[in-house]
């Protein structure tokens, strides 16, 4: 008897030149550069400088902070039980690389970076601030493994990617259970799952 003749998988043969094409393409494609956002708008300027929403000679101070890359914040989801553990993990992986990646980029191109901040006012240290740009995370593999973390973290739901500025409402508005609140700026709707949270939290 002869042995029997394997069956040839045409689909597994297709994905695997496809997967080869997809790899020389790759290869062969050159990089595209990172180019820096135009952060200019006639329309947009002559707008605020119509509301007057601050004196004419603070207006040129006023651009340069609007104009400004917003810092990475992020908050741990207090209402889990596994916020501690993820905290730890946070502090002693994740960040300790990112400081060895901030020092060796400051050695090579001498751009200083500023360590992860705990938010002071913000309970338990679930709220931290990362002064970290997109550029910066091309640049850098303890960046961009960080990055990458936080991303699949929020879509865990263990950690909610939110502005410093929008985690301060929760806080001091003290919501009780027996209480009604009526969010007018709510989008995504990271303020009500943060009450939700705090209403919950143990």
């Amino acid at each position: 008897m002869g042995r029997k003749q394997k069956k040839y998988n045409l689909f597994a043969q297709k994905k695997r030149e496809r997967k080869e094409g997809n790899s020389n393409e790759k290869a062969d494609r050159p990089s595209e550069p990172y180019f820096d956002i135009i952060r200019e708008n006639e329309l947009f300027l002559k707008y605020y400088k119509h509301q007057k929403i601050c004196p004419e000679a603070e207006w040129d101070e006023f651009l340069k902070f609007i104009s400004c890359d917003l810092p990475t914040t992020f908050r741990i989801t207090a209402s889990r039980g596994e916020a501690q553990t993820l905290l730890d993990i946070i502090k002693s992986e994740f960040f300790a690389d990112y400081l060895k990646g901030a020092l060796e980029l400051q050695n090579t191109t001498g751009c200083k970076f500023e360590k992860p901040m705990s938010l002071p006012w913000y309970p338990n240290e679930h709220a931290w601030q990362l002064e970290l740009s997109r550029k910066d995370i091309r640049r850098s593999e303890a960046f961009y493994k960080l990055h990458n973390f936080l991303i699949a973290e929020t879509n865990s739901g263990s950690i909610s990617r939110q502005e410093a500025v929008s985690m301060i409402p929760p806080i001091v508005l003290d919501v009780k259970p027996h209480h009604k609140v009526l969010d007018m700026c709510a989008a995504p709707g990271s303020k009500t799952a943060q009450l939700i949270e705090a209403l919950h939290v143990d």
